[in-house]
């Protein structure tokens, strides 16, 4: 059961409006290997949607995206490279890979409107592990133990928890992918080694 740690920029909130812009992700394999990184800009057909605030979040600029490719090369770019890491023939599913991130459902719910908006299947199943949710058990274990937890599960205050943090103030998609990652293997190191009282 692979893990694909995936984090989406878009144009904003919408996935029926908006588009995705920047897919990062990195995979590793069911014992948290590591087996490689993504990274693509995606141009959106849908310029006026470009937010102003989205900007400020990512720090992409529309004239950044002039020369990136469609989402549907993208999307197979991404399934070929989820394929090259795992060692998958062509024909071999994705539906066994378990899609990973910091509120990974309104990623999913970006890159499941790409796929159907270009009309190609969802290769995936629904299998997700959600960074929030993982954290919020994890920490509430540990505050019921006397340990000192972080104020807020957004992803800067998980990382920071375990020391890690972003190299800038924006939102690199692959940045934040493999932040999450980190966060991911960090509780799960956390979930091997820790003593309750």
């Amino acid at each position: 059961m692979p893990y694909l740690v995936l984090d989406l920029e878009m144009t904003g909130p919408e996935p029926d409006y908006n588009e995705i812009i920047q897919i990062g992700a990195e995979i590793y394999d069911d014992k948290w290997k590591f087996m490689g990184e993504f990274i693509s800009n995606v141009y959106p057909e849908n310029e006026d949607a470009f937010s102003s605030h989205s900007e400020e979040i990512h720090g992409i600029s529309i004239d950044e995206l002039e020369d990136a490719p469609m989402i549907y090369e993208v999307l197979a770019d991404f399934e070929k490279w989820i394929r090259k890491c795992l060692f998958y023939r062509e024909q071999d599913s994705l539906k066994g890979v378990v899609i990973c991130g910091q509120s990974i459902i309104n990623d999913i719910n970006f890159l499941s409107f790409a796929y159907k908006k270009e009309k190609l299947a969802w290769p995936f199943s629904f299998r997700m592990l959600e960074l929030h949710s993982v954290s919020q058990y994890a920490f509430m274990i540990l505050e019921n133990n006397g340990k000192k937890i972080p104020r807020s599960l957004s992803l800067e205050n998980v990382a920071s928890y375990f020391g890690f943090s972003r190299d800038g103030d924006t939102h690199n998609a692959l940045e934040d992918a493999r932040l999450t990652a980190k966060c991911f293997i960090a509780l799960n190191d956390l979930a091997k080694n820790v003593i309750l009282k």
